[in-house]
């Protein structure tokens, strides 16, 4: 139980510090501080928990006509509705969203195989 406790303080800190890294390389995003980049994850994370199944359910034909391709749309919307939602982190259209959106799942992707391996048992 702590050890998954661990590991979630570890993947949300490590996903904000990917928010500040991109908000750096990349200048259609902006995050203001790493709390804001905490808030701007956790606020993420739960976007894709609770709406983004919600949304793939309903455009379930877009998605299959474009053989998938409509997901990245839906990933877009997350980070767009997240940057209207919150003070502190800003991007400058959808394309930006969508650029940032790639970006980031493709942090989140590394940082789960390191802390899979970090944490494998035994």
């Amino acid at each position: 139980m702590l050890r998954n406790m661990v590991k979630l303080l570890i993947r949300w800190s490590l996903l904000a510090a990917a928010l500040l890294l991109i908000s750096h390389l990349y200048s259609g995003m902006v995050v203001q501080s790493f709390t804001a980049a905490l808030i701007v994850a956790l606020v993420l994370g739960l976007l894709n928990a609770i709406v983004r199944p919600v949304l793939i359910l309903l455009t379930l034909p877009a998605t299959i006509v474009t053989l998938g391709l409509f997901l990245f749309v839906i990933n877009a919307a997350m980070f767009y509705t997240a940057a209207w939602m919150l003070d502190g982190f800003q991007v400058t259209g959808f394309g930006a969203a969508l650029l940032a959106s790639l970006l980031y799942s493709a942090c989140g992707m590394v940082i789960d195989a390191a802390l899979q391996h970090l944490f494998r048992d035994g």
